[in-house]
């Protein structure tokens, strides 16, 4: 059985393809685009999901998007929708449930489908957005049975629902309909403080450890008894009620006060009350101590770590693309999983496309770059790093998701504080406040964090323990966190390597990842890609697969000038 899923109609557009519930490909649109967040049909991804099965449009038993069709919300669902059962009353509520885009994008989507693709033999099929959500997690977390959580801003009706998975079987439990949005909550603060709402919200996440108490939000969501509650009619259409309470909103090239600060910290303070709120009040009504997450909110490391820290759960799996590119796999699943079909473990999210030698040979000599050619690049790598360079690293499949999480990355070395501000000023070119993460060796994360859980998709945040802070100073938070990859070298085998041998160097089994793009700009895709990155920003090296290439003085001259100068001083000693 071979399935293709597409998100369309929100943000984050994507293609994923699977035969018999293994995902072959996803990928989100914006890679290929080169828009970030592109919310146009993803033309290119599903091609790429073709390409990479071998596969025609004959060959599709499914074609799924991750929208449910209008036709298919009970009348009386409506009617309960918009009238007092909702609490913006029910001209307000049709006004922001924007119900002709919904069915603008679902009657658009298949259309230039057909247009540019054909018609496939089967039709089209609709799948419920926050089922895709759920089937984006459970059946590839490994897990017999777990309660599945889906937070995020909206789905068709949706805001949050809470599902059982047992065997090949979910079934929704609960239910909270937008506008009651967690994710609503935090995009509209997000849009205040300056940032882009349904975008920038790890911004946010980011900058609240610099805030404090102080700011009182309780106007705009309050929390008790397992349950959440966002008053949508001060959030909702712009920020005049926002600014009522808490002043004029920042704008984007405005200074952060302290005042921004803390509004940041009471935000992520809510959200974290809320969301465990919600978790706690899950597991009670299934009776499972396995976690599913997925949804926008579910990528708030801050938030997924304190579950795991507060007991509330014994084991986790978050979908790597929780937010709406996510949905294409859930899409491509549903047909699977209806069939009874198990389906593969999600252990890796390396899932999107790969540059071949011939490509990026290809590339070296159309532009006439010097490079070498590396016997091994891990090795050289830890060395280069060892040495203070600033690494562009780009090797195997791209992610899937929005982490950088070792194939197309920035490295530093961990131990130097002041990498941190070299890779966001002459790299990234983005806010100073902004933290960078820790790739790990899955058997040294006990010894480095506090309440340590593998964590392979960068979706759980941990307090550093004290005495570890200085190995891995440049990528800890002012709070003394850190958000954590874990690799094994089942994994990602070239990824592990470096890390270990970066280990064998300094005794620090962890080094400084970030993804590889500059601010403003999609993750890289091509090799083109990285080296337009390399040569605007301020890397010292970019390792292409097996192939290096510096700026200035070739690497292996000023590598051997290095250990002459060490020769020398040993002599001298």
């Amino acid at each position: 059985m071979l399935t293709l899923g597409i998100n369309y109609g929100s943000h984050d557009s994507a293609a994923a393809i699977a035969r018999d519930g293994e995902i072959l490909f996803a990928a989100a649109e914006e890679r290929l685009s080169r828009k970030k967040h592109d919310a146009g049909f993803p033309l290119n991804a599903i091609k790429a999901s073709l390409t990479h099965a071998r596969a025609e449009l004959q060959h599709l038993d499914e074609v799924a998007f991750g929208w449910q069709p209008f036709a298919t919300v009970r009348s009386t669902d409506l009617r309960n929708y918009l009238t007092g059962a909702h609490p913006m009353g029910w001209r307000e509520a049709l006004k922001a449930q924007t119900v002709g885009r919904i069915l603008e994008y679902q009657t658009d989507g298949e259309r230039l489908f057909s247009r540019h693709l054909g018609t496939p033999k089967n039709g089209f099929k609709r799948i419920d957005h926050h089922y895709a959500h759920a089937l984006s997690a459970y059946p590839v977390s490994g897990f017999d049975e777990a309660t599945v959580v889906v937070i995020d801003g909206r789905g068709a009706w949706e805001a949050t629902s809470i599902w059982h998975g047992k065997g090949r079987e979910l079934r929704l439990v609960e239910m909270v309909r937008w506008p009651n949005s967690i994710g609503l909550f935090y995009a509209q603060f997000t849009w205040w403080l300056g940032f882009e709402k349904f975008q920038d919200e790890w911004k946010v996440m980011g900058l609240a450890p610099y805030g404090g108490p102080g700011i009182d939000l309780s106007g705009f969501i309050s929390v008790s008894d397992g349950h959440y509650s966002v008053n949508a009619r001060l959030l909702l259409d712009d920020l005049s009620r926002i600014e009522t309470a808490l002043g004029p909103a920042r704008k984007p090239d405005e200074p952060l006060l302290d005042r921004h600060r803390d509004v940041a910290w009471a935000v992520q303070n809510a959200c974290e009350r809320a969301e465990l709120a919600v978790i706690k009040r899950a597991v009670s009504l299934t009776g499972s101590r396995n976690l599913c997450l997925a949804g926008g909110v579910a990528l708030n490391s801050k938030a997924n770590g304190l579950i795991l820290s507060e007991r509330l759960v014994d084991r986790i799996f978050i979908q790597p693309a929780a937010t709406d590119d996510g949905v294409a796999i859930g899409a491509a699943l549903a047909a699977p999983v209806a069939a009874g079909l198990r389906c593969g473990e999600m252990t890796k999210a390396y899932l999107g496309s790969q540059s071949g030698t011939n490509e990026i040979e290809a590339l070296l000599r159309t532009y006439k770059l010097d490079y070498e050619t590396l016997d091994d690049p891990a090795e050289t790598a830890a060395e280069l790093l060892t040495e203070g360079k600033l690494i562009g690293w780009y090797q195997g499949r791209e992610e899937f998701g929005p982490r950088a999480l070792g194939n197309r990355s920035i490295l530093a070395d961990p131990r130097d504080v002041r990498n941190r501000d070299r890779v966001n000023n002459a790299v990234k070119f983005r806010e100073d406040w902004r933290p960078f993460a820790p790739s790990v060796l899955e058997e040294a994360g006990a010894s480095l964090f506090e309440n340590y859980h593998t964590t392979p998709f960068m979706t759980l945040t941990f307090q550093v323990k004290p005495e570890k802070k200085e190995d891995i100073a440049a990528a800890v938070h002012v709070d003394g966190s850190a958000r954590v990859q874990s690799v094994t070298r089942d994994q990602n085998e070239r990824y592990y390597d470096l890390i270990k041998s970066f280990a064998e160097r300094t005794g620090v089994p962890a080094v400084l990842n970030t993804s590889f793009n500059l601010k403003g700009e999609p993750i890289v895709n091509s090799p083109f890609d990285a080296v337009r990155t390399f040569y605007t920003s301020g890397l010292d090296a970019l390792i292409l697969d097996r192939y290096l290439i510096a700026k200035a003085l070739p690497l292996k001259v000023e590598r051997r000038q290095a250990e002459d100068k060490k020769m020398i001083a040993r002599a001298e000693a």
